[in-house]
């Protein structure tokens, strides 16, 4: 996105607000999953994407739900951005993530538990549960892998034979059918099934549905001659200059705050590399330097370097953001300094004056 960066905040959303109105034909899904598609009457958007994502034709019954109707923050109620129940029962979660979170698994868990413990009560049988569908797009950077869509489900594997996986012979389940006058209902129709969508990772031409979809929920893009129907319809809805002035102002502000966030990450990461490297510079060469002298100027200089570069970047990346670079040199010399360097050899390498380390 372009637009002109000032200090002042009315002159710079305003022109973030008329950058997002002039390049937005189509929102962006995360916006509109919150807002838009929690209605049942636009729910064949929804129904597009899962249907491509679980390679079945899906019909969305009933939107069920979700954090719109949480009574109390407290309360642990299944937080998702929609719940919704398909024709054969089956339960789908689909939830949007902009940034990362340390517990995200542990928050897809409980929302596929709880999705299933609502559908039994104490008094049923197993049989009524339903299989349930994890979907998560993310809008971060996230584990190493060289795909933007991953799916995972449950196999058995073998212990003692590795590659051996659980199967299900037709013809013997028949069998017990018939003496049991009850289905064995197999892992693959009951396990919950997870997909991962990291958008960011996305940089394809599109020409699957797959990748279509990819490209809308990355850059709000629709081709024309797009086939699929969830996209055709998400055509209709999801055109910018159809909404309402509200909308449309509604949706210039999520944007806002969405780009304002990611600027914000982006100089606080840019500052805090910055930072690192002049810490992990500096301890480098005390290192480099105390080393030298008992085993040799050129090999300690080496070592030193190296090992106090490492060191230093950690360290300097994790509190480069907060701190000044004055007062990281400051850090440097006082430790220097406490270790019984001379003065001249710590003004040498942090560029602080002679006196100012001396006063420290």
């Amino acid at each position: 996105m372009n637009y002109r960066k000032t200090t002042n905040f009315a002159e710079n959303y305003d022109a973030m607000a008329k950058e997002i109105s002039k390049n937005s034909q189509y929102v962006r899904f995360d916006w509109a999953i919150k807002r838009i598609l929690r209605d049942q009457a636009n729910k064949k958007v929804l129904e597009g994407l899962i249907s491509v994502l679980v390679k079945k034709q899906v019909t969305i019954i009933e939107i069920l739900e979700s954090e719109n109707n949480k009574v109390r923050k407290e309360d642990k109620t299944n937080c998702v951005d929609v719940k919704a129940k398909m024709e054969d029962g089956e339960i789908v979660i689909v939830e949007v993530q902009l940034s990362r979170e340390a517990d995200f698994f542990n928050r897809i868990l409980f929302g596929t538990v709880t999705a299933i413990n609502d559908q039994i009560d104490i008094s049923q049988g197993y049989d009524v549960i339903k299989k349930v569908y994890s979907i998560n797009i993310l809008y971060f950077d996230f584990g190493e892998g060289d795909d933007y869509a991953y799916h995972g489900y449950m196999d058995f594997h073998g212990m003692t034979k590795t590659d051996s996986i659980l199967k299900f012979n037709n013809e013997k389940e028949e069998k017990y059918i018939l003496n049991n006058a009850k289905r064995l209902t197999p892992p693959k129709e009951v396990f919950p099934e997870i997909f991962l969508l990291i958008v960011n990772k996305f940089n394809e031409v599109a020409k699957t549905p797959i990748e279509e979809w990819m490209a809308y929920l990355k850059d709000g893009i629709i081709s024309d001659d797009t086939t699929d129907p969830g996209l055709q319809e998400a055509r209709r809805k999801l055109d910018f200059m159809k909404m309402t002035r509200e909308e449309q102002r509604a949706y210039r502000d999520f944007m806002v705050s969405v780009y304002s966030t990611k600027d914000a990450f982006e100089t606080a990461r840019s500052e805090g590399h910055a930072v690192g490297l002049a810490e992990g510079h500096a301890v480098g060469l005390a290192e480099g330097r105390a080393e030298g002298r008992a085993e040799g100027r050129a090999e300690g200089r080496a070592e030193g370097r190296a090992e106090g570069f490492t060191e230093g970047m950690e360290k300097g990346m994790e509190k480069g953001m907060a701190e000044g670079e004055k007062n990281e040199k400051i850090k440097s010399a006082q430790r220097m300094k406490a270790k019984g360097y001379l003065i001249d050899d710590i003004a040498d390498i942090t560029g602080l004056p002679a006196e100012e380390i001396a006063a420290l």
